[in-house]
C-alpha cells in the first residue's frame, strides 16, 4: 500500500473516527438534491461514479435528487437510468393528460381543449392543491420500480435508501424510508402550486426540497463515512430576476431550504455543485442538454473518484461491484383486488373498463394499460396501484382511486384571423340525467356567437355502445371574393343541427355507427356581394360513419391516425331562397329540393422521423352526387383552420374564397421542434374541384395549390401560431395568425 492512498482516505474521513475506521472499509453514502429539471444532471455523476468503480452503500435523494437516486438504489446502473431519461416524453408524464389513445373514442375531442378545469366540490368551483396531478407520472413510477414492488422497507433495497418530504401541516421534513417506494418518492418531488400534494401514511405531503433539499446529515446518520453529494439547486434568486408570480411562490417557500442547505455542504467529503444558472427547474424540454451538462461534470470529477476508488482498494483490498443489482422480474399472477375511493362509480364498471380479471398474469406495462383505460373513461383524476404477495406466490392488487368531480366549468380563449376573438365557456356534468353519462353545452362568446349542447350515453360496462344527441348553433360573418381574390362583400351565414347517433367501439381506437339530423342554413348578404342569392334551407339526413383515431397527443401529435369518413342520403330539402343573378329576382323555384347522396372524408397520418421532426399527411375529400341546382351545401374553400359547417381548410387562400359541390385536397408537411415548446411546419397542399359536378350559382378553378409555414409556440393559453401562406393562382402572400384552440 502506497502512503498517499492512506494519506488520501484519512483526509476524507471525519475527524475523530479516523483510527476506528482504518481497520474497517468506510462506507459510501451519495446524496443527491432537488432542483426539477436540474435534477437530471445528478445522471452524469452517476456514470462517474459507476466509472470509477466506487460501490455505494446508502443513498438518499430529495425531489428529483429522490428520483435518480432511487432508481439507482433499487439496481438500475447510471447507464441505463440515462437512457430512461432521454426516452421519457416529459410533455406527457409533468401533465395531467394521459395518452390519447387510451381515451374512449367520444372523449378524444373534449380532451385536452381547455386552459382552465374547474371541478363542482361542495356547492362551488375550487382549485386544486396543484396544477399537475401527473397519472402518467405515477404509471411511468410503477413500470419503473416494479422489480422492488415486494419490498416495503427501502433499507433492503440493494443500496439502502431514504427520501425526503414536507408535512404540509407542520412544515417539518419527513423521512421515507418504508411503504410503497412510487408513493414516497411522488410525495417528495410534489413541489407546491405546482403538483397536487400526496396522502402518505395518514399525512398530507409536498416536496421536501421546501425544506430540506440536500438531506446529507440523514446519509451519515444511515452509516456513511465518506459523502459524495451533488447539488443542482442555485442560490436564491435576486429581485430583479423575479418576474411572475409563481416565481414569487417558489423563492418564499425555498428561503428556509436556502438555509437549511448551507448547514450540510460541510457534511460532504466530496461536494460536486451544479447550479446550472441558464436552466430552471421546469426546463424539462432541454432535458437532453442538462443531462449533458451532468455528463460533463461527472468527466471533471471522475479523476478524484478514482482516486477515491483506488486509494480504498489499496488499503482494503479489490471490491467486488455488482453491475447487474437489479431484481429480476417476473409477470405477476393476481389472485384477488380491492378497490379504495370509489363513490360517483361502482366497482364494476371501474373494473370492466380496465378490463382486469383474476388468475392471470400482469406486467407492469400490462397495469400500465389497464389504468390508462379507466383513466379514459374521464370517471378518475387519479389512479395507484400496489401489489400485496399473497402466501402462495401469487398477488393481489389494491386499487387506490380519486375520483373526479362529476362537474366541471372549464375555460378557453381563442383568438383567429377569421372568427376574431372568442371565450370558450363550457359545462360538462356526469350521471346528471342517467348512469353512466356525460351531458355539456358549450359557448363561444365573440364576434361570432356559436353553442353546442351534448348528451352522451354509455351502454355496457366497457363503454362500447354509446348514444350521441347533440345540437349546435352557428352564426358567422363570412367575407366574399370576386374571381380577383378582392374582397367582394359579406354574408351572414346561420346553421342550425340536430343529430342522433348509435356508435359502436371495437377498441379505444376505431368507431363505427349510424344517424339522423336534421339541418338548417340561412345566408343573408349585408354588403354587396358576389354571393347573389338569399334565404334558407333545411333538410333531413341519414349516414353512417367510421371514425379512428390513434393519435399520441391532442395537440401537435407526433405519430398516429385520425380517420373521419361519412356516408349521407340527404331526403328531399325545402330551400326558400331569393336569387338576385344578372339582376333578376327569381322566385325559389329555380332551385332543387330533389334528395341527393353525400361522401366526405378526412384523413391524417403523422410520422415520428426523429426526436425532432414529424412528417404529416392528409387527405380531404367531399363529394356531393346528383347535385343539380342544390343550394347551401357547398364546401366553402380557405382558411388555415377549420370552424364552420362545410369548410375545407387550404392554406393559400382566405375562408370563403370558392365553393365546391365536390373536393379532394392532399396535404403534405413537415414539422421541426426548435425548443420544447417552439415549432417550425412548413406544408403544401393541392386540391381539385368540380370532377364530379359544377354548382350552378358558383364559379371555381379546378385546380388550387397552395403552401404555409407556420411558427408555433405552444405556452399556457394553448397555441400561439403565426402563419405566412400563399396560393399559386392568387399570387398573394397571406399572414394569418390563430391563439388557443377554436370552439
Amino acid at each position: 500500500m502506497k502512503p498517499h492512498h492512506l494519506l488520501f482516505i484519512l483526509l476524507l474521513l471525519p475527524a475523530g473516527g479516523v483510527f476506528a475506521q482504518v481497520g474497517q472499509r468506510p462506507k459510501i453514502g451519495l446524496t443527491l438534491s432537488g432542483g426539477g429539471a436540474k435534477g437530471l444532471a445528478h445522471i452524469g455523476i452517476l456514470k462517474a461514479i459507476d466509472s470509477a468503480g466506487l460501490k455505494v452503500d446508502y443513498v438518499t435523494g430529495t425531489s428529483m435528487g429522490s428520483i435518480i437516486g432511487g432508481l439507482y438504489a433499487i439496481g438500475y446502473s447510471a447507464d441505463s437510468i440515462e437512457k430512461i431519461a432521454r426516452r421519457i416524453d416529459w410533455d406527457l408524464i409533468l401533465s395531467n393528460q394521459s395518452r390519447m389513445r387510451s381515451m374512449i373514442m367520444e372523449e378524444k375531442d373534449e380532451y385536452g381543449r381547455y386552459d382552465v378545469e374547474l371541478p363542482w366540490v361542495n356547492h362551488w368551483f375550487r382549485l386544486a392543491s396543484g396544477v399537475i396531478e401527473g397519472q402518467e407520472l405515477w404509471l411511468k413510477f410503477s413500470e419503473l420500480f416494479r422489480p422492488v414492488y415486494t419490498i416495503k422497507d427501502f433499507s433492503k433495497f440493494p443500496i439502502p435508501f431514504k427520501c425526503i418530504a414536507t408535512d404540509v401541516s407542520t412544515g417539518e421534513p419527513v423521512v421515507l424510508d418504508s411503504g410503497e417506494i412510487v408513493s414516497a418518492l411522488r410525495s417528495s418531488m410534489a413541489i407546491p402550486s405546482v403538483f397536487t400534494a400526496v396522502e402518505y401514511n395518514g399525512r398530507k405531503l409536498v416536496d421536501g426540497g421546501v425544506v430540506h433539499n440536500f438531506p446529507v446529515r440523514d446519509v451519515r446518520d444511515m452509516g456513511a463515512n465518506i459523502v459524495i453529494g451533488s447539488n443542482v439547486s442555485g442560490p436564491l434568486r435576486s429581485s430583479k430576476d423575479i418576474t411572475n408570480p409563481l416565481q414569487v411562490i417558489l423563492q418564499v417557500a425555498f428561503f428556509r431550504e436556502a438555509a437549511d442547505t448551507k448547514t450540510q455542504i460541510p457534511l460532504c467529503n466530496i461536494y460536486v455543485n451544479q447550479p446550472l444558472d441558464k436552466y430552471g427547474m421546469g426546463n424539462f424540454g432541454e432535458a437532453r442538454e442538462i443531462i449533458d451538462a451532468g455528463v460533463q461534470e461527472g468527466r471533471r470529477l471522475y479523476p478524484r473518484l478514482k482516486q477515491l476508488a483506488d486509494s480504498l482498494n489499496a488499503i482494503y483490498g479489490p471490491q467486488e461491484i455488482v453491475k447487474n443489482r437489479l431484481p429480476t422480474v417476473y409477470p405477476v399472477k393476481v389472485s384477488s383486488y380491492a378497490v379504495h375511493g370509489l363513490q360517483r362509480t361502482n366497482e364494476g364498471f371501474f373494473v370492466q373498463s380496465m378490463d382486469l380479471s383474476t388468475n392471470k398474469y400482469y406486467t407492469a406495462q400490462n397495469f400500465s394499460r389497464m389504468v390508462r383505460r379507466a383513466f379514459g373513461t374521464r370517471y378518475y383524476n387519479r389512479i395507484t396501484y400496489s401489489l400485496e404477495p399473497q402466501p402462495d406466490s401469487t398477488s393481489r392488487v389494491v386499487f387506490d382511486v380519486e375520483e373526479n368531480p362529476l362537474t366541471f366549468a372549464k375555460i378557453g380563449l381563442n383568438y383567429n384571423q377569421f372568427s376574431g376573438i372568442s371565450a370558450i365557456l363550457n359545462l360538462t356534468t356526469r350521471n346528471f340525467f342517467t348512469p353512466t353519462s356525460r351531458s355539456l353545452v358549450t359557448v363561444n362568446v365573440g364576434q361570432n356567437f356559436r353553442i353546442r349542447g351534448e348528451h352522451l350515453q354509455y351502454f355496457s360496462r366497457r363503454a362500447n355502445f354509446a348514444f350521441n344527441l347533440n345540437t349546435q348553433y352557428d352564426a358567422f360573418r363570412i367575407t366574399t371574393y370576386n374571381e380577383k381574390y378582392k374582397e367582394a362583400g359579406l354574408y351572414d351565414q346561420q346553421y342550425w343541427k340536430a343529430d342522433a347517433h348509435f356508435g359502436y367501439s371495437t377498441n379505444r381506437d376505431l368507431t363505427f355507427g349510424l344517424g339522423s339530423r336534421f339541418e338548417w342554413t340561412d345566408y343573408d348578404p349585408s354588403i354587396t356581394s358576389s354571393l347573389e342569392f338569399k334565404g334558407h334551407n333545411s333538410f333531413f339526413t341519414g349516414y353512417a360513419f367510421i371514425r379512428s383515431n390513434t393519435l399520441d397527443r391532442p395537440l401537435y401529435p407526433r405519430r398516429g391516425i385520425k380517420l373521419e369518413a361519412e356516408a349521407d342520403h340527404v331526403f328531399p330539402q325545402t330551400p326558400k331562397v331569393d336569387y338576385f343573378g344578372s339582376g333578376q329576382n327569381q322566385t325559389d323555384t329555380s332551385f332543387s329540393s330533389a334528395s341527393y347522396e353525400r361522401f366526405l372524408l378526412n384523413f391524417e397520418k403523422y410520422f415520428s422521423l426523429n426526436d425532432r421532426y414529424t412528417l404529416l399527411i392528409r387527405t380531404q375529400g367531399g363529394l356531393n352526387l346528383h347535385y343539380s341546382n342544390n343550394i347551401m351545401n357547398e364546401f366553402s374553400i380557405g382558411g388555415m383552420v377549420s370552424q364552420f359547417h362545410n369548410q375545407v381548410a387550404f392554406a393559400g387562400l382566405r375562408e370563403g374564397t370558392f365553393y365546391s359541390s365536390s373536393i379532394a385536397e392532399g396535404v403534405l408537411g413537415l414539422r421541426y421542434q426548435l425548443f420544447s415548446n417552439v415549432l417550425v411546419t412548413g406544408r403544401a397542399n393541392v386540391l381539385f374541384n368540380n370532377f364530379i359536378n359544377k354548382s350552378k350559382f358558383f364559379t371555381t378553378p379546378d385546380f388550387l395549390s397552395g403552401y404555409a409555414l407556420t411558427f408555433s409556440y405552444n405556452f399556457a393559453l394553448g397555441p400561439l401560431e403565426l402563419s405566412a401562406m400563399y396560393s399559386d393562382q392568387s399570387r398573394q402572400v397571406l399572414g394569418y395568425v390563430n391563439i388557443g384552440i377554436p370552439f
